[in-house]
């Protein structure tokens, strides 16, 4: 059995129940930010799965200079912390230089690193030096087992708060390949593991200036996820994932989510 990590009121591992973090995968507006995760809250309440929302305040790794980026981390933060204090909800977001981490600090309750960055050792310390959880997305080029030496970085700072997030492993040009063996290997570092559903499914820069992705295949990775014991499942989610700014290949429609979730709640307690 995994550690238990809390996040806010979400306790994730542990034995605990499927935990979810969604939300679109990048802050649109103030007011999309706060429409979807009303959304998302309302629809997690109903079908009974805790809930840690997510959105990007900066997407530094766009495939293109021209690509929107977001709000960028004073007005990003400004918003999460916005949905977090007005609807009770724990927020993630993405980290991607050691000067952002003190400010995101202040308001996220789960700092992530994105898979690119996830050997970067100076930007892993200082978000594990804040006390937050941190989430480090395992890189496309990475193997699992090598996350233990992810894991002592962090441990080394005195932070025990850790989650492990699968989104795919690079096979050939502009194609992911999800290997499930992954979320056994990672679970037996002894930290709840993470099953990023929608990256995972991504062609990174397979659309030239942007990345493409095929929705389609997002619920199957995903209950396959919960087969193989995830503590938690990452679904980027979006009204209308084609007029998205960002990740909309391969983002969840939002009418189709509590239909999935069901599914996977289902799943999780057959394997129980």
């Amino acid at each position: 059995m995994t550690r238990e990590v809390v996040a806010g009121k979400i306790r994730i591992g542990g034995g605990n129940p499927l935990a979810l973090i969604a939300g679109p995968c990048v802050i649109e507006s103030e007011a999309s930010a706060l429409r979807h995760a009303k959304s998302l809250r309302a629809i997690a309440k109903k079908v009974g799965i805790p809930f840690i929302y997510k959105a990007s305040y900066d997407k530094a790794n766009r495939t293109s200079v021209s690509s929107y980026r977001g709000p960028g981390i004073k007005n990003g933060l400004k918003i999460l912390k916005r949905v977090k204090e007005e609807l009770n909800l724990p927020v993630l977001s993405d980290v991607h230089s050691i000067e952002e981490v003190k400010e995101a600090s202040k308001v996220l309750d789960v700092i992530q690193i994105p898979a690119f960055l996830c050997r970067q050792t100076d930007l892993i310390l200082a978000a594990a030096g804040t006390g937050k959880v941190v989430n480090i997305k395992k890189g496309q080029f990475l193997a699992p087992w090598d996350m233990k030496y992810v894991i002592k970085k962090i441990e080394s700072a005195g932070n025990r708060k850790i989650l492990l997030t699968e989104r795919g492993v690079s096979f050939g040009y502009n194609t992911l390949v999800s290997d499930f063996r992954s979320l056994l290997i990672m679970k037996e570092l002894g930290y709840p593991v993470v099953y990023d559903a929608t990256h995972s499914v991504q062609s990174p820069g397979g659309m030239g200036e942007k990345s493409g992705g095929e929705r389609k295949y997002i619920p199957y990775l995903a209950m396959a996820s919960v087969t193989c014991g995830s503590d938690a499942v990452f679904l980027e989610v979006h009204e209308e994932p084609d007029s998205a700014l960002s990740d909309g290949p391969n983002m969840v429609r939002l009418s189709e989510l509590e239909g999935l979730l069901i599914k996977l709640m289902k799943i999780e307690r057959a394997a129980r």
